[in-house]
C-alpha cells in the first residue's frame, strides 16, 4: 500500500534561455497580456539550453517521493529516446512505476520551455500519450491502495477517465486531491462539480478557478470595502461556489501574488516565501503536492501546510527545472523554524 499515488503527464522537457527575448505589454480597455517575443525572421542564440524529465504527473510523484512519502505513479509514455530518459530519471528516485503504461504505437510527450530574463516561461508543448490514456490501461487496484490519489491535470483524450478515476477512489476509501486543468474545466461547472464533489482538496490557480467559476475578478478600487478585505470579495465568490461538500479544502495560487485558501471557517492567505527565482516552471505542481503531503504531516493544519507549500515552492523556482530544487521535510520544516515571522493571514467568514 502507498501513501499517494499520482495521475498526470510525463514529458521530457527542453529549456531554452536567450537574452534576445523580450517580454512585450499588450493593454486594451478591459485587460492587460504580456508576451514574449523575439527578433522575426532572424537567427538568434542561445544564451542556455537543458533538459529534463517533467509533466504535472513527474513532478508530484517526485516531490512526494522526496518528501519521504511513499508514492506510486501512473503516466502513459511511449517508447523512444524521451521514455527511456524519464524511466532513467526514475532509477534514481524511490518511485513505484509498475502502473505506467507504455505504448509503442505512441510518442513522449515533450516540451520546449522559453525562460525570459525575469524567471518566467513560454511553453511549447506536444502531449503525445499525455493524451491518450485509456481506462482499460488504468490500475485500479493500486488506486484502492493508495491512501491518497493525487490527480494532475490530464490532457486530451485522457480526460474521459476522470469520472471513473474519481468515482472509484470515492467507492474504495481513497482521499482524493483535484488539480483541475483547462481541458476538464472547459466542459462547464456543472461537469466539474461532479469531480469536485469526490474530493477532498481541489487546487486552482487564479485564471482556472475565473474560469471554472465564471467569476471574473475586478481590479480593486479605492472602494473602502475592497481595500480593507484580507481577501478580495471576487475570491470569495470563487471560493465558495468551488467548494460543493463541507469537507473539503479549497486552494487558488496566484503565482508570485502568492496563495489563498478556504476551509468553510475561513480564509487564509500565505505570500511567497523570498527566494531568488531562476524559472517558475513546475512551482505549482510543487506547491500543490507539498501542501497535501503537509496537511498529512500537521494533522490537517492549513496554515502551517500553506508555509511549508510556499517555502517548497521557493525551493523549486530557485534552481532550473521543475525538480531539481525540491526540498526534503526536514529541509522545509528547518526554513520555517528560521523564519518564524513567515505566516499566513486568516479572515474568518
Amino acid at each position: 500500500m502507498s501513501d499517494v499515488i499520482t495521475i498526470g503527464s510525463a514529458t521530457m522537457d527542453v529549456f531554452v534561455e536567450c537574452d534576445d527575448a523580450a517580454v512585450v505589454s499588450v493593454s486594451s480597455i478591459s485587460k492587460q497580456s504580456e508576451f514574449m517575443s523575439y527578433p522575426y525572421g532572424a537567427k538568434i542564440e542561445i544564451s542556455a539550453f537543458a533538459s529534463q524529465v517533467g509533466g504535472g504527473g513527474v513532478n508530484t510523484a517526485t516531490n512526494f517521493a522526496n518528501l519521504g512519502l511513499s508514492t506510486a505513479a501512473i503516466f502513459k509514455v511511449g517508447d523512444d529516446i524521451y521514455s527511456k530518459g524519464i524511466f532513467e530519471f526514475f532509477s534514481k528516485r524511490n518511485v513505484d512505476l509498475s502502473s505506467v503504461v507504455q505504448d509503442k504505437n505512441d510518442s513522449t510527450g515533450f516540451s520546449i520551455i522559453l525562460t525570459s530574463f525575469e524567471g518566467d516561461r513560454t511553453v511549447l508543448a506536444h502531449r503525445g500519450a499525455n493524451a491518450h490514456l485509456k481506462k482499460e490501461e488504468i490500475d485500479f487496484e493500486a488506486i484502492k491502495n493508495a491512501k491518497l490519489l493525487y490527480i494532475a491535470p490530464l490532457n486530451g483524450d485522457s480526460n474521459r477517465v476522470l469520472d471513473d478515476i474519481v468515482q472509484f477512489a470515492k467507492d474504495n476509501g481513497t482521499f482524493v486531491c483535484f488539480n483541475a486543468g483547462t481541458t476538464g474545466i472547459k466542459k462547464g461547472f456543472n461537469y466539474l462539480k461532479g469531480i469536485l464533489e469526490s474530493a477532498q482538496i481541489v487546487v486552482m490557480n487564479k485564471e482556472e478557478a475565473s474560469m471554472a467559476t465564471g467569476i471574473q475578478l475586478r481590479p480593486d478600487t479605492k472602494d473602502e470595502k475592497f481595500s480593507s478585505c484580507l481577501i478580495h470579495p471576487d475570491l470569495k465568490s470563487m471560493f465558495k461556489k468551488l467548494k460543493v461538500a463541507e469537507y473539503q479544502i479549497i486552494v487558488i495560487t496566484d503565482g508570485g501574488a502568492g496563495a489563498y485558501a478556504f476551509d468553510g471557517n475561513k480564509y487564509y492567505y500565505c505570500p511567497c516565501f523570498d527566494g531568488p527565482v531562476t524559472s517558475t516552471l513546475g512551482s505549482g505542481d510543487a506547491f500543490a503536492s507539498t501542501f497535501c503531503a503537509a496537511l498529512a504531516k500537521f494533522d490537517a493544519n492549513v496554515e502551517r501546510s500553506l508555509v511549508a507549500a510556499s517555502v517548497n515552492a521557493a525551493g523549486c523556482v530557485s534552481q532550473f527545472g521543475a525538480t531539481a530544487g525540491l526540498l526534503t521535510f526536514d529541509e522545509i520544516l528547518d526554513r520555517m523554524a528560521k523564519n518564524p515571522e513567515f505566516t499566513c493571514k486568516t479572515e474568518s467568514i
